[in-house]
């Protein structure tokens, strides 16, 4: 059996509330209960899943949270990644607890180099002091962390300022996403997606300075023809084989369901070196935009 990873979306609820927010629309569903999070789990071990993402809505706001990350470790998950928006790590001792229980991986997002950037997106006074403090503590006791910055158009020039500061910040890993209409990203579609043709010199810039630190660096939902002399760095390459257990119901390859539902490609792609590996743009994308930013690299 391969081995796979596991995405539990816990819930929905959430301390930030990002202009970009892909899961917005499903704040009515509120929370998942503790022993629906534990039947996922036990399901998904035995599925073959030998890590798992705890992933909302913002997991480590629920009161059971350590409780989750326990049963996690106790089902023999070697790798338990929190997928969060990191405020509630900016105290030590939160930090601790989530490590003692068996957190060992942690997938903060920071999408500004400045408050006043990042908290504009988050809608969330103070949220970039508490994110960076969390990256900050999460360091000094050792940890794993992997920053995912959301580019957006409000941040899209700054991305290279970004990847500094994370320099700066010695995380581990750090990934630029492409924004993805849908939820709040979709409604705020005309004043937060920037051209994919606009992005792609400062997420490429971006990636050259996580590089030349030494840094594991990925973007996200850049079609390969956008990312000429980086395609290395697309997600395409990285993205392990993953299944999604949402409220809404299961998805055992979330590969093949972002590949055929989620994405799109066109008649032009097919004479693109990179067809066979490239997944395309999120679709939404061209339904607003069209396509001619997208040419075939012969």
């Amino acid at each position: 059996m391969v081995a796979k990873r596991a995405d539990i979306k816990t819930g929905f609820i959430c301390n930030n509330n990002c202009l970009f927010c892909v899961q917005a629309h499903k704040k009515r569903f509120g929370n998942r209960r503790t022993e629906e999070i534990f039947t996922e789990l036990k399901d998904a071990k035995c599925k073959g899943c030998d890590s798992v993402v705890f992933t909302g809505g913002e997991v480590t706001i629920r009161n059971d949270f350590l409780v989750l990350v326990r049963k996690a470790r106790d089902l023999g998950f070697k790798t338990i990644q929190i997928q969060t928006n990191a405020r509630m790590f900016s105290s030590p001792d939160f930090c601790s607890e989530a490590i003692k229980a068996g957190a060992n991986e942690f997938a903060p997002a920071l999408h500004g180099h400045t408050p006043s950037l990042h908290d504009g997106l988050t809608r969330a006074e103070g949220s970039f002091r508490q994110t960076t403090q969390a990256i900050r503590n999460l360091k000094e006791m050792g940890q794993r962390v992997i920053v995912n910055t959301v580019v957006v158009k409000p941040n899209v020039m700054h991305v290279p300022d970004i990847a500094r500061f994370l320099v700066i910040l010695d995380v581990d890993q750090f990934q630029f996403a492409f924004m993805h209409a849908v939820g709040n990203a979709m409604m705020n579609f005309d004043s937060m997606m920037p051209k994919v043709s606009q992005a792609a010199p400062f997420i490429i810039q971006g990636l050259q300075i996580g590089i030349d630190s030494g840094k594991r660096v990925m973007a996200e939902a850049m079609p390969l023809c956008t990312m000429v002399g980086y395609e290395r760095f697309c997600s395409e390459f990285h993205i392990p084989n993953t299944e999604i257990r949402d409220v809404d119901g299961y998805d055992p390859c979330f590969e093949e369901t972002r590949r055929t539902k989620g994405k799109v490609k066109f008649e032009k792609c097919k004479v693109c070196k990179w067809d066979a590996l490239c997944e395309g743009p999120w679709k939404e994308y061209p339904e607003r935009r069209g396509d001619s930013e997208f040419q075939p690299v012969t």
